[in-house]
């Protein structure tokens, strides 16, 4: 092999790793193809705001009632995300991110004075979720009332 071959190869091969690096780097930087879009986000808050009015009914999944996490599971797979069936369940399965990263379309969790997950809600921006909050009433949009939340992301 020549020196001039010997070269090149070796140019080639520092390119090629190189290349794999760049595409790697920009691959792991993107968002998943699960992510949601802004439309996407936009299409749940649509949906949520659809069933304004709707009784609640514990257990109840919809579309004609709902509990909380019935609520949520039934919004979501309307823009095609699975999520489990109850407010725990919803709150080991979601991606936990900062109150300062939340963003419409993210699920706002309850917890109890023990720390432990009771209800759960759609965030609706102007710290305000739609939920279906209790027996008596419906589904509605509300103020969040607390500070003990935590919030979750469905990708």
């Amino acid at each position: 092999m020549s020196a001039s071959s010997h070269l090149l190869r070796r140019t080639l091969v520092h390119v090629l790793i190189v290349v794999g690096a760049l595409l790697a780097s920009s691959a792991a930087l993107a968002p998943s193809a699960d992510a949601m879009t802004p439309g996407t986000r936009s299409h749940v808050i649509k949906i949520a705001a659809s069933k304004r009015g709707t009784p609640y009914r514990y257990g109840a999944t919809g579309p004609s009632a709902f509990d909380c996490s019935g609520f949520t599971r039934w919004v979501f797979a309307k823009v095609g995300r699975r999520i489990p069936r109850t407010s725990r369940a919803q709150a080991a399965f979601a991606h936990h991110i900062r109150a300062a990263s939340r963003r419409t379309g993210d699920l706002v969790f309850f917890h109890s004075s023990g720390g432990r997950v009771y209800h759960v809600g759609i965030y609706a921006g102007g710290n305000t979720i739609w939920h279906a909050p209790h027996t008596g009433s419906w589904v509605h949009r509300e103020r969040i009332w607390t500070r003990a939340v935590s919030y979750g992301r469905i990708r």
